[in-house]
């Protein structure tokens, strides 16, 4: 039965790499719908028809899976939301721009979308005009779309200045103009002030809910291991940095996944355990409890033995060991120990020309 935590919590597949399989997703879906999830967006950064490809339709064999998950959301009592990219529309929002996202709309009205995310990351910020613009794109999906709720990512979605390195200097006052611009029925994800957060605080969710005009949406990126930097890790440790305090100053908690779609479920789970717990939260006996729920008994501890060597080590370093753990793991029949032995083989290994190409 699932915990009460006093704030929504749901899944945001905003991951680089290899997207998991309809399977594993529908299986995410109900298993974290048990436990208290109550969204699921899908946005695959290798989702072309997503991304750069976003004014093409889903070609019918690519799009009835999608609607059958949708579906399968809606009877597990699961908001489906979907990311979409449109790649710097705002640079040029014409009318063959214009006609191309209202075929896009529908399409995706008729998948069964129920939450919409535009997300401007990833693209180009210092332009004129930047949340002015977006903003005008936002409201006029807004007349347009079927879905219930609508959701913004700005292209400035953190206050870490990497995002300024790679996607130029942000305008001042860009989040303060966004959200003064953008109706109030539309929500706003913020990553917080890193990227990858360490840690989110009732103080800086305060001060972005004041810039913002509105309480922001997590979209935390823990437990996703992408990028050539992450992904020879495992991300399994449960949650922390995120007390439950900071129930009251956001809209929902969204979590980016990792790559293994069964490991990330354990993590996943101590985030509900943290905010049922408050202040009691042991991060450590969360994880114990969420392994075994997950894994189960056998496999749990097999995990817990080598969660150090999994998430710190990681697998460039673990050399001569990888052959050693990999007999272990592969004498297990369980999906989570089949992750763990395509991780080990190198199967979730992601290059920065991957990440380029999305």
């Amino acid at each position: 039965m699932a915990e009460s935590v006093g704030v929504e919590l749901g899944l945001i597949e905003g991951y680089y790499g290899r997207p998991w399989t309809w399977a594993e997703r529908s299986h995410v879906a109900a298993f974290l719908a048990g436990h208290g999830y109550g969204f699921h967006i899908y946005a695959p950064k290798a989702d072309p028809y997503l991304r750069r490809r976003w004014r093409e339709p889903y070609p019918e064999d690519l799009a009835a899976p999608i609607r059958h998950f949708g579906a399968h959301c809606a009877a597990n009592g699961v908001a489906f939301g979907v990311g979409l990219s449109p790649y710097e529309l705002y640079r040029d929002f014409n009318a063959e721009a214009r006609a191309a996202l209202t075929d896009k709309l529908a399409q995706l009205d008729d998948l069964g979308v129920r939450r919409l995310a535009i997300l401007f990351d990833d693209m180009r910020g210092d332009l004129p005009a930047l949340a002015r613009t977006q903003v005008e794109i936002l409201h006029w999906i807004g007349e347009r779309t079927g879905a219930e709720t609508l959701i913004a990512c700005p292209t400035y979605y953190s206050d870490e200045p990497t995002l300024d390195r790679f996607f130029g200097a942000r305008p001042p006052g860009y989040l303060e103009d966004f959200g003064a611009a953008l109706d109030a029925s539309i929500d706003v994800f913020w990553t917080g002030p890193e990227v990858c957060s360490l840690e989110l605080s009732p103080g800086h969710l305060a001060r972005v809910s004041d810039q913002l005009g509105r309480k922001p949406l997590l979209w935390d990126n823990y437990p996703v291991n992408d990028g050539p930097r992450m992904s020879p890790f495992l991300h399994l440790r449960g949650f922390t940095g995120r007390p439950a305090a900071i129930s009251g100053h956001i809209a929902g908690h969204a979590i980016n996944p990792a790559l293994q779609p069964v490991l990330s479920c354990i993590p996943a789970l101590t985030l509900v355990e943290s905010y049922a717990s408050g202040e009691a939260y042991d991060y450590g006996a969360a994880f114990g409890r969420a392994a075994e729920a997950v894994l189960g008994t056998e496999l749990a501890a097999l995990v817990g033995d080598r969660l150090s060597a999994m998430q710190d080590v990681g697998l460039d370093r673990l050399e001569d060991s990888v052959p050693r753990l990999r007999s272990r793991f592969a004498a297990v029949d369980h999906p989570g120990a089949r992750e763990i032995v395509a991780w080990l083989d190198g199967f979730w290994r992601i290059t920065r020309e991957e990440i380029e190409a999305s």
